[in-house]
C-alpha cells in the first residue's frame, strides 16, 4: 500500500508541472490570438514552435557552436579544477595563498570580462571557451576542495594508523570521499555553461545561438528569439542530465 502511495506521489510530482505548463502554454496561445497581438511583440507558442521546422538547418548550426563552446570550456574547467584542487591539497600554503585571489575575482561580473576576451583573442571560438572555462571553474573547484576539507577525522587517523601516505591517503581515501559535493558543483556549473557561452556570443562573435538571438531580435522576430531561448534551456537540461547520470554511475562504483 505504502509503496502504491509513493508511485501515486511520484506521478503527481511529474504531472502538476507538465499540467500547470500547458496551461500556460493555451491561455499565452489564446491571449495573443484573442488580443490580437502582433508577433514583434510577443509571438504565439504555435509561431515559435513552427521557427523550429521552418529554420532548422539555421538553428541547429548556430546550437551546434554554443555547445561545442559549452562542452570544451566545461570539460577545460573541470580539469583545472581537478589540479587545482589536488595542489592545495597537498600544499595548504598554496591554497591559502590562492584562495582569497580566486574568491575576489569572483566579484567580478563575467559580463564585463567577455569584452576584454574579444578584444585580446577576437571574435572566433577561443574567447567563449575561456568565458565558459572562467565562469565554471570557481563553483567546481570550491565543492572539489570542500570536500578534500571535510573528511571525518576518524577516517584520516584510521589511515596513520595505518601509515599510509599522503598519496595513498588521497587516492583511497579523500578523493572518492570527495566525489559527492564535488559533482554537486559540476551540477551548478553545468547550468552556467550554456548561459556563458551565449552572453560571450552576445558581446563579440559570428556564430552560436547567442549571434542568432541578437540578430533575430534587431529583425523584431521575436518568435526566433524565443526559439533560442528555449533551444538554450533544452541544452543546459540535457548538461545537467548527463552530469546527474555520470554521478550515479561514479558514486555507484565507489560506493561498492
Amino acid at each position: 500500500m505504502r509503496t502504491n502511495l509513493e508511485i501515486r506521489d511520484r506521478y503527481k510530482d511529474i504531472i502538476y508541472p507538465i499540467a500547470v505548463f500547458v496551461a500556460i502554454i493555451i491561455i499565452w496561445q489564446a491571449i495573443v490570438v484573442c488580443m490580437d497581438i502582433p508577433g514583434y511583440l510577443l509571438p504565439a507558442p504555435s509561431d515559435i514552435v513552427s521557427v523550429f521546422f521552418t529554420d532548422t538547418e539555421n538553428l541547429m548550426k548556430h546550437a551546434w557552436i554554443t555547445t561545442y563552446e559549452a562542452v570544451t570550456g566545461f570539460f577545460i574547467a573541470v580539469v583545472i579544477s581537478i589540479l587545482i584542487g589536488i595542489v592545495m591539497d597537498f600544499i595548504p600554503i598554496v591554497r591559502k595563498s590562492l584562495y582569497p585571489l580566486m574568491l575576489t575575482t569572483q566579484m567580478i561580473p563575467t559580463i564585463t570580462i567577455a569584452p576584454l576576451l574579444v578584444i585580446w583573442f577576437g571574435f572566433g571560438m577561443l574567447p567563449k571557451v575561456l568565458m565558459v572555462t572562467l565562469t565554471c571553474f570557481f563553483p567546481i573547484l570550491i565543492s572539489f576542495v570542500d570536500g578534500l576539507e571535510n573528511i571525518d577525522k576518524d577516517y584520516l587517523n584510521l589511515f596513520k594508523t595505518m601509515k599510509a601516505g599522503k598519496i595513498d591517503t588521497f587516492r583511497h581515501l579523500k578523493f572518492p570521499m570527495s566525489m559527492e559535493k564535488f559533482f554537486s558543483g559540476l551540477k551548478i556549473s553545468a547550468t552556467y555553461a550554456v548561459m556563458a557561452a551565449t552572453v560571450a556570443e552576445w558581446l563579440g562573435g559570428t556564430e552560436g545561438l547567442g549571434v542568432y538571438m541578437l540578430r533575430s531580435k534587431k529583425a523584431y522576430a521575436l518568435d526566433k528569439v524565443f526559439a533560442s531561448t528555449i533551444l538554450i534551456v533544452i541544452l543546459s537540461l540535457i548538461f545537467v542530465g548527463i552530469v546527474h547520470l555520470v554521478r550515479k554511475s561514479v558514486l555507484k562504483k565507489y560506493n561498492k
